[in-house]
């Protein structure tokens, strides 16, 4: 049982553009699915799937496809959890700063949504910070 869901998600994520892992696949969650969707229109992913399975625990399955560019090395290059289980942390709009100079991106659940800090601070909207992706 995986008490931090998203933190499990984004280092699956990270291990799978390590090894240069196309495909990465975790039970399905409707939180999971708004940031995966979130990524793949920041560029990091670039297919978004949810399987269903008769007859097994897992009912649902969030497959996602890694985005490389064209010299095949992963857009995701690194992420760190902001916002922890045991220590949530949370800004308003301008804390959401940029990330590694504009090329990474923070993602901030907030009450429209998962939400990039871009558009957190375009839109002046706060919220939990989740974490950073570059």
């Amino acid at each position: 049982m995986v008490t931090d869901r998203v933190g499990d998600f984004i280092i699956r994520l990270q291990n799978a553009a390590l090894i240069g892992a196309r495909d990465v696949s975790v039970a399905y969650s409707g939180h999971l699915a708004a940031i995966a969707k979130k990524l793949k229109e920041l560029g990091f992913l670039t297919h978004v799937e949810v399987k269903t399975k008769e007859g097994s625990e897992v009912k649902k399955t969030l497959v996602v496809t890694l985005a490389y560019d064209e010299h095949d090395q992963a857009r995701l290059r690194g992420v760190k959890r902001i916002s922890k289980p045991g220590r949530r942390l949370y800004a308003p709009h301008t804390g959401a700063h940029k990330v590694k100079g504009g090329t990474g991106a923070r993602l901030i659940s907030s009450s429209v949504g998962i939400i990039s800090d871009a558009e957190a601070r375009k839109n002046r909207h706060g919220g939990e910070e989740l974490f950073e992706i570059w």
